[in-house]
């Protein structure tokens, strides 16, 4: 079974930045597209941002010009750099993976999250 291991998470100031990272326990070229979803308290998870295997990416509004998505495929790694981070960041952030297929259905993975906190 296909595991994401995420990690980077912490407390920051606004204006701070942190990277989180997402490991995956297979080669990231096995997944159609990749991504990084958030879950503040009392809200619906959103998307932050994905890429696909073509390396095509693809940012929330509310993040353009703040976040990256990024990967390694040797480390299969996703990498989500957060700058200027802003009290309204702070949630947990998820990384999300769908199997590569031909055909559906497709095969879709989660980490288990990692907590963002941005003081004010």
């Amino acid at each position: 079974q296909v595991q994401l291991v995420e990690s980077g998470g912490g407390l920051v100031q606004t204006g701070g930045s942190l990277r989180l990272s997402c490991a995956a326990s297979e080669s990231i070229v096995s997944f159609s597209y990749m991504g990084w979803y958030r879950q503040a308290p009392g809200k619906q998870r959103e998307m932050v941002a994905t890429i696909t295997i073509g390396g095509n990416t693809n940012h929330a509004d509310s993040v353009k010009g703040r976040f990256t998505i990024s990967r390694d495929t040797a480390k299969n790694t996703v990498y989500l750099q957060m700058n200027s981070l802003k009290p309204e960041d702070t949630a947990v952030y998820y990384c999300k993976a769908q199997a590569l297929t031909m055909t559906a259905p497709s095969h879709i993975y989660w980490g288990q999250g990692t907590q963002v906190t941005v003081s004010s």
